[in-house]
């Protein structure tokens, strides 16, 4: 890996239930997301365009995909404003664990649990 590469090549998401979590995500962030099964697991596909070099990830449940609210964070995008994001957050069955904060001047990021148990961080720039 040189300064050239995504550090980030992609991510999953554990969940135990595969469709709550993907309406608690496409909800939060107002996307929608496709479904798709390999290898005996199932996953949820953050919107993404092939091809550009972008990272991007999956909510997947399958054998090896334990939610939980400790080990590697994920931060997800959450700008222009995440204050639109969090405001979504309890109604769609998810718990603010951490509210907004100031990272200086690279923005700000909140963490947030998710219908499965798992946490995650949110970013933006304001």
């Amino acid at each position: 890996m040189d300064t050239t590469t995504n550090a980030l090549n992609w991510f999953e998401i554990p969940a135990t239930d595969i469709q709550r979590s993907k309406k608690f995500y496409e909800t939060i962030f107002d996307i929608e997301m496709t479904l798709m099964e390999m290898e005996g697991s199932k996953f949820a596909m953050f919107p993404f365009e092939p091809g550009t070099g972008k990272a991007s990830g999956a909510i997947a449940e399958g054998e090896y995909h334990k939610p939980s609210s400790e080990g590697s964070f994920v931060y997800l995008n959450a700008n222009p404003a995440m204050d639109n994001v969090l405001a979504k957050v309890e109604a769609a069955g998810g718990k603010i664990v951490q509210t907004k904060f100031s990272i200086g001047e690279n923005g700000n990021i909140a963490y947030i649990m998710d219908t499965e148990g798992s946490v995650v961080g949110i970013h933006s720039m304001e």
